[in-house]
């Protein structure tokens, strides 16, 4: 009798959440042989995602930090390649300038090298005559990375959801609001459907933290920050994105680009708060970022700022950094904690979170909170505590 083999039916894996880690994640899976259902509570890609906005820088050069400047390197090169596969136009070469003290610049060229990232120096007083409308301290350097830049968000996320669209092997479920997701696998819907997988992905961004067990949530706080749109005057072409201004080195601006104003915002704009209430500004700090960037920017006209607005994000209590975090028996797996700073490693967290859901051997993202997840991470924290 002739020997039939065996058909091993496809994977199944549910994705929760179209923001940039979702789709992402989703286009990893399908790629490796699985079916994948996407589910979002609203269309797909997500039009409340942190993600889904007008674009987001994508620099290597981290300062201080080897590890975050390597993987973000990587990970610009995971832009690169995703443009090249969907065939789309999403990556703008605007070049990145980091402002710091002129001491600090040939460690962090060091560190680019190391990461093989093109960069050059930019000494004080070509900084001054380059970019005098930067309100520079004194002995301000900086480094300049010509292959850095922005990524359109919107465009590389609707390019993505379409060729998810395209493929067979993906059933999109748009306006489907997740309400619980189970330890074995199961996604309970609001109309009170179920669906199975083999493998789940949580990537709802502010809205995991309903989706995770307490002890995950726990060490979640929501953030809520403020950015300014700003339509500048005619001396801004040419303009790189550019960081590390002001007297915290927070600070940071985003020049127009396809069409679109420039953002302002820092760090000090960025406050934990209790729950989503809206992404209308408060006043109060609408006028902290204007104060701040009549101090940096030598020709900032506040009449000129043409909008304000509030966006959210999970952040890891615990730690520098976002989270992947794993629970049941590794069937659920999720990236909570979202951001800005994701968004440059989104290429290498997708990467990581399919081959966790798909449970292949995880490929090292260089990392400490995406290869050491949760609750691994935990447990080495209190070890240390212990000791």
């Amino acid at each position: 009798m002739p020997i039939v083999p065996m058909r091993i039916a496809p994977m199944r894996i549910v994705v929760v959440g179209s923001g940039v880690i979702g789709l992402l994640t989703a286009g990893e899976c399908v790629r490796a042989g699985a079916r994948v259902e996407l589910v979002d509570q609203a269309g797909i890609p997500g039009p409340l995602a942190t993600s889904n906005d007008r674009y987001r820088a994508v620099r290597a050069l981290h300062r201080d930090d080897e590890a975050l400047t390597l993987a973000a390197a990587r990970g610009r090169q995971g832009w690169a390649d995703l443009e090249r596969m969907l065939g789309a136009r999403f990556c703008l070469r605007t070049g990145a300038l980091t402002v710091m003290p002129e001491a600090d610049v040939t460690a962090s060229l060091v560190m680019l090298a190391t990461a093989d990232t093109p960069a050059r120096a930019v000494p004080a007083e070509a900084l001054a005559q380059r970019y005098p409308l930067l309100r520079l301290a004194a002995g301000d350097a900086a480094v300049f990375e010509p292959v850095a830049g922005m990524v359109l968000a919107s465009e590389a996320l609707h390019a993505l959801a379409g060729w998810l669209g395209e493929q067979p092997a993906v059933t999109l479920r748009p306006g489907h609001q997740v309400t619980a997701v189970g330890e074995s696998g199961t996604v309970r819907l609001a109309d009170g459907s179920v669906l199975h997988g083999d493998g789940v992905v949580i990537a709802a961004g502010p809205w995991s933290r309903d989706l995770l067990p307490a002890a995950v949530a726990g060490d979640l706080t929501l953030l809520r920050q403020t950015m300014l749109t700003y339509a500048p005057s005619p001396a801004w072409p040419g303009m790189p994105v550019v960081l590390g201004l002001g007297p915290d080195r927070d600070a940071w601006l985003m020049p127009p680009a396809a069409g679109t104003p420039a953002r302002l915002s820092a760090a000090s704009a960025c406050r934990a708060v209790p729950a989503m209430t809206g992404r209308a500004v408060p006043a109060p700090w609408r006028d902290h970022l204007t104060g701040l960037f009549t101090q940096l920017l030598a020709d900032f006209d506040p009449a000129r700022v043409t909008g304000a607005t509030d966006g959210y994000y999970l952040s890891d209590l615990t730690g520098p950094g976002p989270r992947l975090a794993g629970f049941g028996d590794g069937t659920v797996w999720a990236y909570p904690a979202c951001g800005g700073m994701s968004f440059k490693f989104a290429p290498l967290v997708a990467r990581a979170l399919a081959d966790r859901a798909l449970g292949r051997p995880s490929r090292p993202a260089g990392l400490d909170f995406i290869d050491r997840p949760w609750p691994r991470q935990k447990e080495r924290r209190h070890e240390a505590a212990r000791t």
